[in-house]
């Protein structure tokens, strides 16, 4: 017989909604989609998270939040790496879709299997235009391209799909 978990699920999948993406503040490492497995190894909880770039700078601090988070909850946790599949930005969930619309960074709007363009039509997050303009393909971090509204001429972060 298999001893039940000391915590159900969805109370850390609760807890975890609160930690932060450190590089895009406004979204939880559960609405960016990077947090993949929640399991039980002993009295020890294991968090499996697939970061956004193999190479993502930031994948220590997310683990070092994470596994804080959950001492914080009395929770003995450790997370591990998992690269396959990669992550993709459909993984993404809607609430974090919204919150990077709301903070000024265009979410990725192709879903799986589109042809995506070097330079895609993206709409204006401050205003809502479509008249927009790729500045630079490579943005303040890895996973965003920089444009510029050609409507209300203010810049804005593109989260590129991948």
């Amino acid at each position: 017989m298999v001893a039940p978990a000391p915590v159900p699920p969805a109370e850390i999948w609760r807890w975890l909604e609160e930690v932060p993406d450190p590089e895009v503040p406004v979204l939880s490492v559960v609405d960016l989609g990077i947090v993949r497995e929640l399991r039980w190894q002993g009295g020890e909880l294991v968090v499996t998270v697939t970061p956004t770039y193999s190479g993502c700078p930031a994948t220590a601090v997310i683990a070092r939040d994470i596994e804080g988070a959950l001492r914080a909850h009395g929770i003995t946790a450790r997370t591990e790496t998992r690269l396959a599949p990669p992550w993709t930005t459909d993984w993404l969930t809607a609430k974090g879709r919204d919150a990077l619309r709301q903070f000024g960074i265009a979410p990725p709007g192709s879903p799986a299997g589109e042809l995506v363009q070097i330079a895609p039509l993206v709409a204006c997050p401050q205003c809502g235009a479509r008249q927009t303009e790729c500045v630079s393909a490579f943005g303040s971090t890895p996973c965003k391209a920089l444009y510029r509204c050609l409507a209300c001429r203010e810049p804005f972060d593109y989260f590129k799909p991948h």
